[in-house]
């Protein structure tokens, strides 16, 4: 078997190509840059757009696992975010698809976001749930999954949807390499109160679980939430880093009503909304359906990933 990765070069990217070699199935890694890698082959395509012509990555290849996306930007600068995420995450994605149905690949997965069952939940997300995503990034991954399917539906080549919550991990970046930077430093946090409850999924689980639905037969066609299978409040997961890092967070208690007062006022609402609500996915069919358990639990990851951030920033 022969896979191409797409977004080979990025945080999860290189987890499964590592991941791949282990397990002695041939890859071909695609990044926007020259890059290391224990991908077999290696192609560098700068700007991932509609127009890119994909025959020679994709020769001989069985699967496409396809992590390549515009992500979502914090601090968005452009005037129409809808047009540009759809550039990349649906016409760009549509384009490679297309040509990988053309080439014979015989399956294409996609990761895509929780972000398109939506932002917050009552009661955990399931593959049943009416997808509703809420900012221009999820409207452009569930656009793209549904041109997908209906690419599958006028083509051999099979489409396994994979939707993550937050993906964290050796190389993680934004805010939760800044929350460890902070507890590093023992910066009290106004978190010591927050009953909510987030699912996450380490890394090398989510390589697991992409490697498991680029080769189980029963994975084709379908669409699959995964996490680490324990949800943690945030007042929980800074306890767990700083006791990890050896410095034991530094928490007290503020209403939250106050912090999203505070965070409308610093034009910070998104990420107070992500310390203070629930998001949490059921990921019972991948499990029943595929057979499939998280190799490392939420403990270990966040352990593990605390560890490689500290000695990344002590250098």
């Amino acid at each position: 078997m022969k896979i191409l990765v797409t977004g080979a070069s990025g945080f999860v990217g290189q987890v499964l190509i590592d991941a791949l070699k282990q397990r002695g199935i041939r890859s071909v890694g695609v990044g926007r840059h020259l890059f290391k890698s224990n991908a077999d082959t290696i192609y560098s395509i700068p700007d991932f757009t509609a127009q890119d012509a994909w025959q020679e990555p994709l020769a001989g290849c069985d699967v496409v696992i396809h992590l390549a996306a515009r992500v979502h930007v914090m601090d968005e600068q452009e005037s129409d975010p809808l047009s540009e995420f759809r550039k990349v995450n649906v016409d760009a994605t549509l384009n490679l698809a297309k040509q990988a149905a053309q080439a014979g690949v015989k399956r294409f997965v996609y990761v895509s976001s929780i972000k398109v069952n939506g932002e917050e939940t009552a009661k955990p997300y399931c593959e049943m749930d009416a997808p509703a995503p809420q900012d221009a990034y999820g409207i452009s991954k569930w656009e793209a999954e549904r041109a997908l399917h209906e690419l599958s539906a006028i083509t051999c080549m099979e489409i396994v949807v994979i939707r993550p919550p937050l993906v964290y991990g050796k190389g993680v970046k934004g805010n939760f390499e800044q929350m460890v930077k902070v507890l590093a430093k023992g910066i009290p946090l106004p978190f010591a109160c927050v009953h909510n409850q987030r699912s996450l999924v380490y890394v090398e689980n989510l390589a697991d679980a992409l490697i498991l639905c680029a080769t189980h037969p029963a994975a084709a066609g379908q669409t699959y939430l995964i996490s680490d299978g324990k949800d943690i409040s945030t007042t929980a997961l800074l306890r767990q880093l700083g006791d990890a890092l050896g410095h034991p967070a530094r928490l007290f208690c503020c209403p939250s009503i106050l912090l999203r007062f505070l965070g409308r006022l610093l034009g910070r609402s998104s990420q107070i909304e992500r310390l203070l609500g629930s998001l949490q996915v059921d990921c019972s069919k991948i499990r029943c359906e595929l057979g499939w358990a998280p190799p490392f639990s939420l403990a270990d990851g966040l352990k593990i990933t605390v560890l490689n951030l500290h000695k990344i920033h002590e250098k």
